[in-house]
């Protein structure tokens, strides 16, 4: 069982509940205090108990968040101690997993990655009997989620009241951003906001799975629409007119809403935002970019719909988002802004390849599933290897449709060149 930089993620059954306990094992052992918190999933509770139960018999305080979204789980992570959330993220509802978290909301720093995955290994491969613990750890509750929804209610203010459709997708966000935007003073239709743990869509809110909202946004007469997935760590929009704004477009909005200076986002973002601040890039996940909002950064974010305010927390927060684009939304007509942020082609290609990890090595990437971007005048492409396929895969944004068709066989020549030279070794 693989402890990686977004924890671990598998199907449920016996072999993720076992990685459970012995996570909280680990965890308790050396924390004295750990925050636990569940989204909708019905295996949830389960993987929850075996947590509690693992990080309990190593004599440390649980602190038993419940139902709750990702982010009021990082956010409630106090010195010295750590979190941990079980969730799937935006994995279908037969999937499951668990999250880790540092004090302040910060995702396990690679360091602290390797050393858990390592301490989780030496747990589950123990064998034999153990001595009883001197002494059981106890279970403190806590109100975890009402004073995470009170947070944002007293950060963010709307100017005007403002109509926006909500889409929870059945998630832990069902349990938040209504109450989140009511306290606002927003009149929100909630659409999926029913915490039952069955996903009446794909949980991932890209553009194909939540389709329907455009027409809703336009026949409610609303100012826009926002979406979460499974866990709530990520939010996603429409705008006025009905229409989905990518998540380049969105971490564009953002940045200049807020007026931030310095952005870290990953490796696909599109080259606008470097038209409105200065851009560090990370490998793509948004781990990589809470790591290096440590150390710089005004705001950060990736296009998948994970945007990190670290004067809030270093943990995506979609409700937090949420709330922050509603307030965009009673000051600024969003649609008139869109029109005015440039877009550039993006195109994408793969490559079949069964040794796609010595092929990146010899482009150049350390990592060959973080890749290597290339960047010219006219645009960059980015080369990378897919985690779950035996693939290669290439995109590329240019200013024009021309330069990103030239710069995406740029990069898929490089994949051929080397693919034949390994082949001939």
């Amino acid at each position: 069982m693989r402890f990686g930089s977004s924890g671990i993620r598998a199907l449920y059954g016996r072999e993720l509940v076992t990685a459970a306990l012995a996570l909280g094992k680990v965890l308790g052992r050396r924390h004295p205090e750990v925050v636990v918190g569940r989204d909708t999933r019905t295996t949830s509770r389960v993987m929850e108990n075996a947590f509690s139960a693992g990080a309990l018999s190593e004599g440390a305080v649980v602190r038993a968040a419940g139902l709750v979204p990702t982010p009021a789980v990082a956010g409630a992570v106090p010195a010295g101690s750590a979190g941990c959330m079980v969730t799937a993220s935006h994995n279908p509802e037969e999937y499951n997993g668990l999250k880790v978290f540092n004090p302040g909301g910060s995702s396990l720093l690679k360091s602290q990655q390797e050393e858990t995955e390592r301490l989780l290994t030496e747990e589950l491969t123990a064998t034999g009997l153990t001595s009883p613990p001197r002494h059981f750890g106890t279970v403190a509750g806590d109100d975890i989620l009402g004073t995470y929804i009170e947070g944002i209610i007293d950060d963010v203010h709307c100017a005007r009241e403002v109509r926006m459709v909500l889409d929870c997708g059945n998630g832990a966000g069902s349990v938040a951003s209504p109450g989140v935007l009511r306290g606002m003073g927003v009149d929100r239709k909630c659409i999926n906001c029913c915490p039952s743990g069955h996903f009446p869509r794909p949980s991932e809110p890209l553009e194909e799975n939540v389709e329907y909202l455009g027409s809703l946004v336009r026949r409610w007469n609303a100012d826009g629409a926002v979406v979460h997935d499974g866990d709530a760590d990520r939010m996603m929009a429409f705008d006025s007119r009905g229409r989905y704004i990518s998540g380049d477009h969105l971490l564009v909005l953002f940045t200049r809403f807020l007026g931030a200076q310095k952005v870290v986002t990953t490796t696909d973002a599109s080259m606008a935002i470097e038209e409105w601040a200065k851009v560090r890039r990370t490998p793509v996940g948004d781990s990589y970019v809470s790591e290096e909002l440590v150390r710089w950064g005004d705001l950060g974010g990736e296009p998948s719909g994970a945007w990190i305010f670290p004067g809030h927390s270093l943990c995506p927060d979609g409700p937090y988002a949420a709330a922050l684009f509603c307030r965009m939304a009673s000051e600024w007509d969003i649609a008139a802004e869109l029109d005015a942020i440039p877009i550039y082609p993006v195109l994408r290609a793969s490559l079949p390849c069964t040794r796609a990890p010595e092929v990146m090595k010899a482009l150049g990437a350390a990592v060959p599933t973080d890749g290597i971007r290339v960047e010219e005048d006219d645009g960059w492409y980015l080369v990378r290897a897919s985690g779950t396929e035996p693939k290669i895969r290439v995109t590329a944004e240019g200013r024009t449709r021309g330069a990103a068709e030239a710069l995406l066989g740029k990069g898929l020549s490089a994949v051929r060149h080397w693919k034949k030279e390994i082949k001939r070794q």
